[in-house]
């Protein structure tokens, strides 16, 4: 029998590598680079014989039956991020960085679901059981009929598995696992990707969801191999600032519903509360118009938000104007202030510019490029834009602006909230929300030139 070939892999970024070396080519860590031992070499590991393979009938989807009802965790926010409840025999990846909640979040959903019926297994490897007996009882968990393993075994966790048959699953932390047939330290790539895939083999096989916790590297990417998120049905990340005490659990993966949405939690003294209307909240601490801050309708999955946008444009000390930003795109940033100094003809040179998202929500949708402009005009005239005004468009190169989709939920959720005039791009259809004054532009110079008299 042939001898496996040995291969090395770094356990920060995932690369292969024909040999070990001190340095990591791809991603320049030290000391990151490990062994990959086979699991024909590990204990226990059996030659396997050339067998034929049984032959697999195909069956006419029509005629298969329905699907399996989904079960509602009577938390509104995280049905929301799975898609409209969890699906049984899914595996769900849930990522964040140290100490935002992802432990307390999920002891809050096992009590939940554990409460609507379904028999729930907690298997913590970071923490004792009296440990999280506590934070159960500091979260007024005490009674859940919720069962409790501190355990870090693979083969001791699929056995207990096997014996008491639960409907759900928790493994926090996937790091913490290790597998007997592989010859590596815990949380090394090797053992990352053999403990996922036991246990998401195990989930598919037996009809159990299974929900791992994920740690973060110092980029805020999961950890280990990225083959582990595409073995999962669902990646979820818990984000928020550690000031704020807003937290987002925003789906990047969903084989059952749509990616990109978000929930809205609170971090309290007693857990995590839901917010059931979070434009409301990012809102809650803007006073009087000031100069330099807009508010922005965007949009997060299904779900509008309203945001604001803050600016701040003032001389630079130094030779090299700055430039921060905080919850959007720096690149984008960049390129909005191009298009302003190339299309409307004001320069930003000599200027520090400071752009920040209120509530620490971070945003990715180019809806936010007109907002943004609009936000580093007013500060750097120090005008202040009406505060029932919403802005929303996407911004291209031409100095031209974009419509962008879902107008008519945008105006809908601003006029909920006592907005009655927006600003936004030609070509947007505005559908029922009438109630609004929508003043519509073709191209960032019109707007500069209506709103502050430039350009």
């Amino acid at each position: 029998m042939a001898r496996p070939t040995t291969s090395f892999t770094c356990n920060a970024c995932g690369a292969h590598h024909s040999k070990w070396s001190g340095r990591c080519e791809a991603c320049g860590d030290w000391n990151t680079i490990t062994e990959d031992t086979p699991l024909s070499a590990g204990p226990g590991a059996k030659s396997i014989g050339a067998k034929r393979g049984t032959p697999l009938h195909l069956t006419d989807l029509a005629t298969e039956e329905a699907p399996p009802p989904r079960t509602l965790s009577g938390m509104p926010e995280l049905d929301r991020v799975l898609g409209g409840g969890l699906v049984p025999a899914s595996a769900i990846l849930v990522g964040g960085d140290p100490g935002i909640g992802k432990s307390t979040l999920l002891l809050q959903a096992a009590a939940r679901f554990a409460a609507s019926g379904l028999k729930t297994l907690y298997v913590t490897g970071e923490e004792a059981s009296a440990q999280v007996r506590m934070r159960a009882q500091r979260l007024g968990l005490g009674d859940a009929p919720v069962q409790l393993a501190a355990a870090t075994a693979l083969r001791d966790i699929l056995t207990t598995m096997e014996t008491e048959k639960p409907q759900l699953v928790i493994i926090d932390s996937i790091q913490t696992m290790w597998a007997d047939t592989v010859d590596s330290a815990p949380g090394s790539v090797a053992q990352v990707r053999a403990a996922a895939h036991e246990l998401t083999s195990f989930a598919k096989r037996k009809g159990v969801s299974v929900i791992l916790v994920g740690h973060v590297t110092k980029e805020g990417q999961i950890a280990g191999p990225r083959v582990v998120e595409h073995m999962v049905d669902t990646v979820l990340y818990f984000e928020g600032e550690r000031g704020h005490q807003f937290r987002i659990l925003r789906s990047v993966k969903n084989r059952f519903g749509p990616a990109d949405e978000i929930g809205v939690f609170e971090m309290t003294g007693s857990g995590l509360s839901e917010v059931a209307n979070p434009s409301a909240l990012f809102l809650s601490g803007r006073g009087e118009p000031s100069p330099g801050s807009v508010v922005f309708a965007g949009i997060e999955g299904t779900r509008p938000v309203l945001v604001e946008m803050q600016a701040l444009v003032a001389p630079s000390p130094h030779a090299q104007a700055r430039r921060a930003v905080v919850g959007w795109d720096s690149a984008r940033l960049a390129m909005v202030l191009a298009v302003l100094e190339a299309r409307c003809g004001i320069p930003f040179a000599g200027l520090d510019v400071y752009l920040n998202v209120a509530g620490g929500l971070k945003i990715s949708e180019p809806a936010a490029d007109l907002a943004v402009a609009t936000a580093l005009l007013s500060a750097r005239e120090d005008a202040a834009l009406p505060a029932e005004t919403v802005i929303f468009g996407e911004i291209s190169l031409s100095g031209a602006l974009r419509p962008v989709g879902q107008t008519e939920n945008r105006l809908k959720e601003a006029q909920k909230l006592g907005f009655t005039a927006a600003i936004a791009p030609i070509g947007g259809k505005p559908g029922a929300a009438t109630g609004m004054t929508l003043n519509q532009f073709g191209d960032l110079a019109g707007l500069v030139g209506d709103i502050f008299g430039a350009g």
